[in-house]
């Protein structure tokens, strides 16, 4: 039988509607990034009331050496950075921007400083360079107690300022998350090194896309992730402070 013109239009109308309902949209494409990094250290900080004599080298380079090790002769303490040579990520997705390795000298007190930015390029394949910097925070434990409590670390230091780049229309921003020692799979947010040893870890990031924001208010930064607890590893910040005696570091 044969429906009148009209309630064969309704129908079709539902059945288009119904299947439009149950039919997934297509999943937002991520914008993909690849080319290399490299990084070199800027000039640090050093508190006078806990470091009123510091010493220090590397400024402008990738090998960042502080402190008077004189007294001791175990060498300063040293920060190398080393760039990842090829790398391919997508929009929130880890990826190793490099490598940071960390030796731990004894120096006498007063000769540490307390932060040190890295400057860390991101030369793009694709895209224009660009180039971030992140603060360090250098920390320094008196030689007292057991080897690991006797640890100095290397924090990110939390800098509520952007670190964004724009493409089109979008808004991006990178985010140091963390070292790593295991491909990625613990990201923790403190380096930390036994006194006198050396220990390599990878830094890694990701590239996140801002949401926008309403007219007239800033735009909202992506959430960045909870600190995670470790035993050697935490982020890219570094903090120093002197040992409490020319016994300590």
């Amino acid at each position: 039988m044969k429906l009148p013109t009209i309630f064969a239009t309704t129908i079709s109308t539902i059945v288009v509607t119904a299947l439009a309902a149950i039919t997934p949209a297509s999943p937002a494409k991520a914008d993909i990034f690849s080319g290399s990094s490299s990084g070199t250290w800027g000039d640090p900080v050093a508190l006078g009331a806990s470091n009123p004599t510091p010493v220090f080298s590397g400024s402008g380079t990738n090998v960042f050496s502080w402190g008077d090790p004189s007294t001791f002769g175990t060498g300063q303490n040293k920060l190398f950075f080393a760039g990842n040579t090829s790398f391919v990520t997508e929009t929130h997705s880890l990826f190793r921007v490099g490598d940071l390795t960390y030796f731990n000298g004894s120096v006498i007190p007063g000769t540490n400083v307390d932060f040190v930015p890295l400057n860390i390029l991101l030369n793009f394949s694709n895209i224009p360079d660009q180039t971030f910097s992140f603060d360090f925070q250098l920390v320094s434990r008196p030689n007292q107690g057991t080897p690991q409590e006797s640890a100095d670390s290397v924090f990110i230091l939390d800098d509520p300022g952007r670190r964004s780049f724009f493409l089109a229309d979008k808004e991006f921003t990178l985010e140091l998350t963390g070292f790593s020692q295991d491909g990625g799979s613990s990201n923790l947010k403190e380096f930390r090194v036994l006194e006198g040893a050396q220990t390599t870890a990878a830094l890694y990031g990701k590239i996140s896309q801002v949401k926008p924001s309403d007219p007239g208010n800033p735009p909202e930064k992506v959430p960045e992730p909870g600190t995670l607890a470790g035993i050697s590893l935490l982020g890219g910040y570094v903090i120093l402070r002197k040992k409490s005696s020319p016994a300590n570091k």
